[in-house]
C-alpha cells in the first residue's frame, strides 16, 4: 500500500470511533420519520438488525451488501477509498425524492457532524462518476467502500432514521468493517457459538483486516451489541476480560479521538496513546478540523 494511500486510510479509521450518537431532531421531524422515542439502552447494532430482518436484499453481517466485484469482504486498498485531494477526501451522494425534507436534513446533518471532525465533505453529486446514492429500500445497509458508479446505501423510513445508524452506514460506504470483524477481536471478545442462529454464524467470521496499531473500540457505532444474532437471547458476543465493559454505541455522547485521527498537520504534534473520552459535544472540532483544505 503506498504511504498515501495508508494516510487516507488511518484519517478514514477514526470516523468508526469518533462520534456521538445524539439523536437529532425536532419531535415534529421524529413524528414525520415514523420514529418515537426510544430506550436508551438499544445500540445502534441492534436497531439495524431488528430492521433488517426479513430482508430480501443479500446481506452479510446484517447490513452489509455482499460485494459483486470484490472476492471478499476487504477494504484497505485505495481502490476502494474515495478519492483525496487537497488533503480533502470527497464524496459525492444524492437523496431520494422519496424522503420529505426534513428527512433529508436529518441525513445531511449526520453527514455535517462527520464533517465537523475529519476532513471529509460530503457534497451533492453534479456529474461525478461515483457517487452513494441514499435510498428508502428495504432495511439500513450499504456497499463496503467505493465500489464505483452508483451505489445504493438504504436508509428505510421505517426503522433506519436515526442519527447513529446514518452514521454507522455511510462509514459502511467509506470503507470501515464491523469492529468484532477485526482480525485481532479473540484478543478481545469471546464469541459464544453455542448461542448463535447456525444459519447466521457467518456473520461472525473474521475479516483479514488492516488494524494500523489501532486500539479495539468495544463501544464503537460499529460494534455488534451482545446479542447480536442470538437465538435464545443469550450473550453471543462477551467482552474480555472485563466482561461488563459496554458493547456498541447507545445514545450517551461518548467520544474517543485517537491520535490518527487528526489532519497531516496535526498528527506530528505529540498526543495521548491511550483510549480517552469526553463529555463535550463540539469542543474539539476545531482541533480536528485543522489542517484541512475544505473545498
Amino acid at each position: 500500500m503506498t504511504p498515501s494511500a495508508s494516510l487516507l486510510l488511518l484519517l478514514l479509521l477514526g470516523l468508526s470511533q469518533a462520534f456521538p450518537v445524539e439523536e437529532e431532531g425536532s419531535s415534529e421531524e421524529e413524528e414525520e420519520e415514523g420514529e418515537g422515542e426510544e430506550e436508551d439502552t438499544i445500540d445502534m447494532t441492534t436497531r439495524i438488525l431488528s430492521t433488517n430482518n426479513g430482508s430480501n436484499e443479500n446481506l452479510l453481517e446484517g447490513d452489509l451488501l455482499a460485494p459483486i466485484t470484490r472476492n471478499a469482504m476487504r477494504c484497505f486498498s485505495q481502490s476502494c477509498l474515495w478519492k483525496k485531494a487537497s488533503g480533502v477526501v470527497t464524496v459525492p451522494y444524492v437523496i431520494s425524492y422519496h424522503f420529505s425534507q426534513s428527512q433529508k436534513n436529518m441525513i445531511t446533518r449526520a453527514m455535517e457532524a462527520m464533517e465537523r471532525r475529519t476532513c471529509i465533505r460530503f457534497k451533492e453529486r453534479s456529474r461525478e462518476y461515483d457517487f452513494i446514492s441514499i435510498e428508502n429500500r428495504q432495511g439500513c445497509f450499504s456497499a463496503l467502500g467505493r465500489t464505483g458508479g452508483r451505489q445504493v446505501l438504504s436508509l428505510s423510513k421505517q426503522g433506519c432514521l436515526h442519527h447513529g445508524i446514518v452514521i454507522h452506514e455511510l462509514n459502511h460506504a467509506l470503507g470501515f468493517q464491523h469492529e468484532q470483524t477485526r482480525s485481532d477481536r479473540d484478543s478481545y471478545v469471546r464469541i459464544n457459538w453455542q448461542y448463535i442462529k447456525p444459519s447466521t454464524a457467518y456473520n461472525f467470521h473474521k475479516q483479514n483486516t488492516n488494524n494500523l496499531n489501532t486500539p479495539y473500540d468495544y463501544s464503537s457505532i460499529m460494534h455488534y451489541g451482545r446479542t447480536a444474532f442470538s437465538m435464545n437471547g443469550r450473550e453471543t458476543i462477551t467482552p474480555i476480560p472485563n466482561g461488563n465493559v459496554q458493547l456498541g454505541q447507545t445514545l450517551n455522547l461518548l467520544y474517543r479521538y485517537p491520535p490518527f485521527y487528526m489532519p497531516p498537520s496535526v498528527q506530528t504534534k505529540s498526543m495521548p496513546t491511550d483510549t480517552w473520552r469526553k463529555q463535550d459535544k463540539h469542543s474539539e472540532s476545531a482541533v480536528l478540523c485543522q489542517g484541512c483544505s475544505v473545498v
